[in-house]
């Protein structure tokens, strides 16, 4: 049973990291077709959007997932009174968003596009009501279903932006065949900027309801207030622990263009200046995609070894070797930034906002450590602690950010979300050392982390000027790093690992 969980998890991730990666390769198209001011728009929305998708399920997702395992003879009809449920609010909320798109666009800095609100509303319709289509899926353990579905939406998402934005374009440019300039299957309009990438999301989401419709058509509108109101009642607390979590995540994004003072960069506007971070933000998904790959599987181990007396040492292996991983990674791309920066940022304006990575990918390190730490109040069915950590995380995100832009600029986001990430380790370690003590090891860990540091350091401060110089240089400091780590555990590595070392226990 536990093999099969594992399994369901790691083909569950699939969808979720493969996405991630995939969509990565989105950043290099659109930094080469778009310049940063138009490029900070699509980033705001898009911060906008992750929280509005919360407000369009509700939690009704989780909680179908609770009550139909509770009761499997009415699955089909908590299904029906759980999708009326999301269907009515989603169509509610977006219609409000369309009748105030102008004044909304215009508040997003595109105000001539009040079409771009209206297909950002029905994405978020879309999302809202194939999510309990999906968890039905989970429900009914069709893992590979849910995978193919996921995979194939994100193959289209991507396609359709290089369809748009890169065969289209080039076309109308005249770089090649330009025979089919004239037919307006081939059209493209400037003009539209980064409407294209809205839309081919729009399409690609659209395009999810055809391959669901085998586990839609049964769907009956009903409600039942006897069954809504418990259900309502286990979601809204997801909902706002949810939505607390997120800001923690988005808000650097949504307030900092407005919390800019103007001018702040020389010869950049503050939506240049979110534009430039934006992209660079996106160098730090090297960590939290180790974080992700790590929450898929982390649950279901730690409950299976919940009753087992050596636990908490289990438990702070675990936690060594995460943290051992995480800064090897941290290191890595840190490292490799001048690299990075040439195959995905490809205009050089873009390359002014990479000092914030290695900030970004130390509070990703501090997310995945605190997940770590978490395992104490999902054990001891503490779960409100969770809810008070993200609301201390959020708290430190605002002030840092509100007190720390108009003196450090995107560096200050990047900053606050290091201690808002350091903030919930540190009090989350405090109240687990209370509940359920795990003999992590703090001093260890800490070198680590300051050895990483200065590795970086070292690596910045010395690099030559010469590119390949740079990379022979930092490919040498991560392999003695390498090394020294190994040395460190060495007593503690593999019998099979040992053999090949040139040093020994």
């Amino acid at each position: 049973m536990l093999k099969k969980l594992a399994s369901d998890t790691a083909l569950y991730g699939v969808s979720s990291i493969l996405g991630r990666v995939i969509g990565y390769l989105l950043v290099p198209l659109h930094t080469a077709v778009f310049e940063p001011e138009e490029l900070a728009p699509q980033v705001t929305l898009y911060a906008w959007v992750a929280v509005f998708n919360l407000l369009y399920a509700f939690g009704m997702e989780t909680a179908f997932f609770r009550f139909a395992t509770r009761d499997r003879n009415r699955t089909q009809h908590i299904f029906d009174v759980s999708l009326t449920a999301v269907g009515a609010v989603s169509v509610g909320l977006s219609v409000m968003l369309v009748a105030f798109s102008q004044p909304l666009a215009s508040s997003f800095g595109i105000g001539g596009r009040p079409e771009f609100i209206t297909w950002m509303a029905l994405i978020m319709i879309v999302d809202a009501c194939v999510g309990l289509p999906f968890a039905r899926l989970r429900l009914e353990q069709r893992p590979r279903v849910f995978v193919m579905i996921r995979v194939a939406n994100i193959l289209l998402n991507v396609g359709l932006n290089f369809y748009f934005l890169w065969f289209c374009r080039g076309i109308a440019e005249g770089r090649f065949l330009p025979s089919l300039k004239n037919y307006w299957l081939f059209h493209y309009s400037p003009q539209l900027g980064i409407g294209y990438i809205i839309f081919a999301n729009l399409l690609a989401n659209l395009a999810i309801l055809p391959m669901l419709w085998p586990y839609l058509r049964a769907f009956r509108p009903r409600f039942d207030a006897a069954l809504f109101s418990p259900m309502f009642r286990y979601a809204y607390p997801l909902l706002l622990m949810g939505l607390a979590g997120c800001l923690n995540q988005v808000l650097d994004r949504i307030v900092l263009e407005r919390w800019l003072p103007e001018g702040f960069y020389p010869g950049r506007s503050s939506a240049e200046a979110l534009g430039i971070y934006g992209q660079c933000y996106k160098l730090s998904i090297f960590m939290s995609l180790v974080v992700q790959a790590f929450r898929y599987a982390a649950d279901p181990f730690f409950f299976s070894r919940a009753e087992d007396r050596n636990a908490p040492q289990v438990f702070a292996d675990v936690m060594k070797w995460f943290l051992i991983a995480g800064v090897l990674i941290w290191v890595g791309v840190c490292l490799n930034l001048d690299v990075l920066s040439m195959l995905f940022l490809r205009r050089k304006i873009y390359w002014e906002g990479l000092p914030v990575v290695p900030i970004l990918l130390l509070g990703n390190l501090f997310i995945g450590i605190y997940y770590n730490l978490a395992v104490w109040f999902k054990l001891t069915d503490r779960t409100q602690f969770g809810t008070y950590l993200t609301v201390l995380g959020l708290a430190v995100t605002v002030l840092g950010n509100y007190l720390l832009i108009p003196v450090l600029g995107y560096m200050g986001s990047a900053v606050a979300f290091l201690l808002s990430a350091a903030a919930m380790t540190l009090v989350c370690y405090l109240l687990g050392e209370k509940y359920f003590p795990v003999p992590y090891r703090v001093a260890s860990g800490a070198g680590y982390l300051l050895a990483g540091a200065a590795v970086i350091w070292l690596g910045q401060a010395l690099a030559p000027a010469a590119l390949p110089l740079a990379i022979l240089y930092h490919t040498g400091l991560l392999l003695v790093f390498l090394l020294g780590t190994l040395w460190a555990e060495r007593a503690s590595l593999p019998a099979s690992i040992r053999r090949r070392l040139p040093f020994q226990a």
